[in-house]
């Protein structure tokens, strides 16, 4: 391109010089002159030519949208603190106290009325009327008189009794003197009704105008009791529901009772029926 320049700035001048003396003549343009130019016109072009840029086709970026993989959830259970729960101790309850033991307070007392038959057995004469003078034989004397007693009652069960009994109105003059000690068994058959025997050793007398007796021996009866009053009922080791035992209440009872006096071989017969009241301590 340089070289293109002076040669257009050459002719320039030439052409100017022609104009400037007054006398314009054409240029004479030699043909070299043109062919070297073009020759070095192509020349420089060939040099200088710079091939067109080509523009780079760059694909765009496409923003590639993210998908997020989809995950399957999983349920993951929130985590429980554990709490100290300290162990239950289970105390068992107390044993039930033991059963108090009840000192039983069974002392009775009783006072009654007693009737005594008396049979001696034998044919001996008793009796002689005053006014007749006439003898007449006597086999059964029967009399009458007063019943004590005292016991104490163990248990429901068993108890011991002594007693005494005295004949005072005689009918065909004979007396009656028995005491003795029993033992006594016992079966209550219900609250305030008792049933209860006698058996024991006894010492027996009599006096009067019939065979007298003077004798040691068994005795042995039997008879019921019923309380009177109104008793409370103890828990503890014993219990009765009439009075005399378990330290209940005492009160009032009424007894009656038949007792053979004697029970010896050929002794005679004497039986007494007794009846009365009892005050249970």
């Amino acid at each position: 391109m340089k070289r293109i320049s002076i040669s257009l700035v050459s002719l320039l001048a030439i052409g100017s010089n022609l104009y400037a003396g007054g006398t314009f003549s054409e240029p004479v343009y030699i043909t070299e002159d043109f062919v070297q130019a073009e020759e070095v016109i192509v020349e420089q072009v060939q040099e200088v030519y710079v091939a067109p840029a080509v523009e780079e086709y760059i694909t765009p970026v496409i923003e590639e949208e993210y998908i997020a993989p989809v995950v399957e959830e999983v349920y993951i259970a929130p985590a429980v603190k554990e709490v100290y729960v300290p162990p239950v101790i289970v105390t068992p309850p107390p044993p039930p106290p033991a059963p108090k033991d009840i000192v039983a307070n069974g002392l009775y007392i009783g006072l009654g009325f007693s009737a005594a038959r008396f049979n001696p057995s034998c044919d001996c004469s008793t009796d002689t009327d005053t006014d007749t003078g006439r003898i007449s034989k006597i086999r059964t004397d029967k009399t009458a008189g007063i019943i004590g007693r005292i016991g104490y009652d163990i248990n429901q069960y068993i108890g011991i009794e002594a007693r005494g009994i005295r004949t005072n109105w005689k009918s065909n003059g004979g007396k009656v003197k028995h005491a003795g000690i029993f033992i006594k068994p016992m079966l209550p058959i219900s609250n305030k009704t008792n049933v209860y025997g006698l058996a024991g050793y006894a010492k027996t007398t009599t006096q009067g105008s019939l065979q007298t007796v003077n004798a040691k021996a068994l005795a042995w009866g039997a008879g019921i009791e019923y309380d009177l009053s109104t008793d409370t009922a103890k828990k503890g080791r014993y219990n009765r529901e009439f009075d005399g035992a378990g330290d209940q209440e005492g009160g009032l009872g009424v007894f009656a009772d038949y007792e053979r006096l004697i029970q010896k071989s050929d002794s005679p017969d004497l039986d007494t029926v007794n009846v009365g009241l009892t005050y249970d301590f």
